[in-house]
């Protein structure tokens, strides 16, 4: 019997006939994209579970972030402050737009953006902090809010690992000025593919102009304002969240028991550091990285060993964005010695809502033994 693969990542599904179920409307009305009536069910559900007023639905979240910055229109070469630990969409959104990027170091809790490092970071061109929230672990977002402030600037948070999080009490949805979540098969809450983005300005007006960004430029059916884009999310894609929401919890509880036998194995290892949630969040355990520092194999030497036995970890984040090659040119000289420490020592390993004790078992018993 051939032995079963282990994925770092496995899509959490709901049950086939309720998605049947969900989808079966389409085969009548035939209205596949162009935000449907599924689109709109699914923006009015993630309305009130993230208790936010704005929210579009995207084809996925690189797009939605890169449709953000269009829309606040920032003059061409204005700089962003951001993170070189994230996926190297968050960087590549920034030039994309027109806008440069800079790097500055992550804090060696939790491996956001450093506060500490974001003000001496800031020059006449800044005009925005762009902060990726990662493997659930939020930003110091009460320091950052007040940096902002206190500078003008506007604050984006790529939450592609955040959602379901909360901070104190208030979803995480709810700082910052703009927030983009990805929706993608990998995450806790998935539309197969697709993305997120929450505005809270209270301007309806400039919400509506990421609508208009998102559907080509269109202000009406014959009348194009903005050179847009086509980031819609399918109506099969909007299904499949209506679906996923509902199954939620049970899956981020399914994906908690794993991470607690996880550090039952692990914790109290030398050479094995697990980073952990602040007491006041609520985590969404949607990935659980381990940095090997001093253990007796390093990362890579773990991730092939796993390899061997047919468990496949992540090296994530791995490079950072400014050492990719198509950036390490111009940045990969950044001031970075956090960052680069943990890229260079982490490994994420499989995690998804059904994976079982004895797999997990079977994970650790390939690390310690």
């Amino acid at each position: 019997m051939k032995k079963q693969r282990i994925n770092v990542t496995r899509s959490s599904m709901p049950p086939l006939e309720e998605y049947i179920e969900e989808i079966r409307p389409l085969w009548e009305n035939r209205w596949l994209s162009n935000h449907g009536e599924k689109c709109k069910a699914l923006e009015e559900q993630l309305q009130e579970f993230l208790a936010v007023d704005h929210v579009a639905t995207f084809a996925n979240g690189h797009l939605a972030l890169e449709t953000a910055l269009q829309a606040l229109a920032f003059p061409p070469g204005s700089e962003v402050i951001t993170t070189p630990y994230t996926h190297v969409s968050t960087t590549h959104a920034i030039v994309r737009s027109g806008l440069v990027p800079v790097f500055t170091d992550i804090e060696p809790v939790h491996y956001t953006l450093d506060p500490d490092r974001i003000e001496e970071a800031i020059t006449d061109k800044t005009k925005a902090i762009l902060a990726t929230h990662v493997y659930g672990f939020h930003c110091d977002v009460e320091r950052i809010a007040r940096i902002a402030e206190k500078h003008g600037l506007t604050v984006i948070y790529d939450a592609a690992h955040c959602f379901g999080v909360t901070c104190k009490g208030t979803g995480i949805a709810n700082f910052g000025d703009i927030v983009m979540f990805s929706t993608h098969a990998t995450k806790v809450f998935h539309t197969i593919e697709g993305g997120l983005l929450t505005w809270k300005d209270a301007d309806d007006e400039r919400f509506e102009q990421v609508r208009r960004i998102q559907n080509f430029g269109h202000v009406a059916e014959d009348d194009v304002h903005y050179i847009g884009t086509n980031a819609k999310m399918t109506e099969f894609s909007a299904a499949m969240g209506i679906c996923n929401l509902r199954h939620l919890e049970e899956n981020i509880s399914r994906r908690k028991a794993a991470d607690t036998r996880y550090c039952e194995r692990l914790s109290g290892i030398p050479g094995i550091h697990i980073p952990r949630p602040d007491a006041d969040t609520k985590w969404n355990y949607i990935y659980f990285p381990v940095i090997f520092d001093g253990f007796r194999l390093n990362r890579d030497e773990v991730k092939d060993r796993l390899a061997e036995h047919g468990i496949y970890a992540r090296k994530y984040f791995y490079p950072l964005t400014n050492e990719e090659n198509v950036y390490k040119a111009q940045y990969g000289r950044a001031d970075i010695p956090v960052a680069r420490h943990i890229s260079r020592n982490v490994l994420t390993l499989p995690m998804f809502s059904d994976l079982p004790p004895n797999m997990v078992d079977e994970i650790c018993d390939v690390i310690l033994n």
